[in-house]
């Protein structure tokens, strides 16, 4: 019986407190060693498991409180990664306008390798201080890929793209397969790169920013996801949250999921989507009529964006016009994205994001009891 995804979900990054943010700081200006930063960081995930347990959550994670960045922190951990600036520039929107940036990402230099487990030992610790589901959140590893493509990985490393693909499989399923090892049957996988391709605009510069075909690309990381997640055991559940970028309140990419709903839902052997919902950049319902029994789509209906309320009539009516498409029994309930994809640029408190959970909570409550 797989434990996940559950009625009531959230996607697992939560606001950083003061202390935990001075404490990562004073660490990178050598005022705090490494042991003195992880006892402080662990009695942070103590309050934050605490927090989550307290609003009736059954997902527990550590609120993503081990790393500054949701993706960096992971990723740089691989053996022949480093930093990288991608030279095509980036549209960040929110209602007040855009901004544009060249991302931060990461390049390959060489024989990709995983020296030793990265969240591991994260996850062991997660799980002696909760009572409920641990759940681990990693960054997809397509990222190794979209944001930089051929230009990115080393050539000489890799002459041709299905070795990479092959390597960058096999050290993403060894820290999967230490994970199941320690227990962990709650897995998500981070994945911006499905809403990428889901933007018309963003599809249109695919050939030229990445030299890749658009219509192509969803198959290959469909495959690419499914090697690193091969041994999963039949108890554990492996979700994906399709996330359209989420940094201060801005975001990246806009469009319906109908590009890429019929790969995403039958050729990725995944359990669960987090599918955000809380407006209308995410398009209609229509793409859930694609979905097979036996999986979940999670509906991110609750924006992290604002710490403005939503209306849990408003939220159970929204339910209801999934459900025209998908069966109910197949929905459930989260906000839409994390609540802090890195250190700052958040835009509520911790008290409003308490708030938004207890009304997920709330509200799967009254809808599947």
């Amino acid at each position: 019986m797989k434990p996940a995804p559950f009625r009531a979900d959230h996607v697992g990054s939560l606001i950083r407190p003061e202390y935990l943010i001075e404490a990562r700081n004073k660490k990178a200006a050598g005022e705090l060693s490494a042991e003195e930063l992880l006892t402080i960081q662990q009695d942070a995930i103590r309050e934050v498991v605490a927090l989550q347990e307290g609003v009736g959550l059954k997902s527990i994670t550590d609120g993503e409180y081990n790393r500054g960045s949701w993706h960096t922190d992971f990723l740089l951990r691989f053996a022949n990664v480093e930093p990288w600036q991608s030279s095509h520039r980036t549209t960040f929107r929110n209602e007040q306008g855009t901004v544009e940036s060249k991302p931060h990402t990461v390049r390959i230099t060489g024989k990709l390798s995983r020296p030793k487990p990265i969240f591991v030992e994260d996850f062991k610790f997660l799980k002696t201080v909760t009572k409920q589901t641990p759940k681990i959140t990693i960054p997809s590893p397509s990222i190794m890929h979209f944001r930089g493509g051929r230009d990115a990985i080393d050539a000489e490393a890799y002459p041709t793209m299905e070795e990479f693909y092959a390597d960058l499989a096999a050290v993403y399923a060894e820290e999967i397969g230490d994970l199941i090892d320690a227990g962990c049957r709650y897995l998500q996988i981070d994945e911006t790169n499905f809403a990428y391709l889901c933007d018309p605009t963003l599809r249109a510069q695919v050939p030229t920013s990445i030299g890749e075909d658009p219509d192509e690309l969803p198959h290959v990381y469909a495959k690419l996801i499914n090697a690193a997640i091969a041994a999963k055991p039949d108890d554990m559940a492996v979700c994906m949250h399709v996330c359209r970028g989420n940094f201060a309140g801005r975001w990246v990419a806009e469009g319906g999921y109908d590009p890429v709903a019929e790969v995403m839902f039958n050729e990725m052997n995944i359990d669960g989507y987090f599918l955000e919902y809380d407006s209308d950049r995410a398009g209609g319902f229509e793409p859930l009529r694609f979905l097979p029994k036996g999986k979940t789509v999670v509906l991110g209906l609750v924006t992290t964006k604002r710490g403005t309320m939503e209306s849990p009539d408003e939220l159970k009516r929204r339910i209801e016009d999934a459900a025209k498409y998908a069966d109910i029994s197949q929905l459930a309930l989260s906000p839409q994205c994390g609540f802090s994809s890195g250190i700052g640029g958040n835009m509520m408190d911790i008290e409003h994001e308490k708030a938004k959970l207890e009304l997920v909570v709330r509200v799967a409550e009254d809808v599947w009891g």
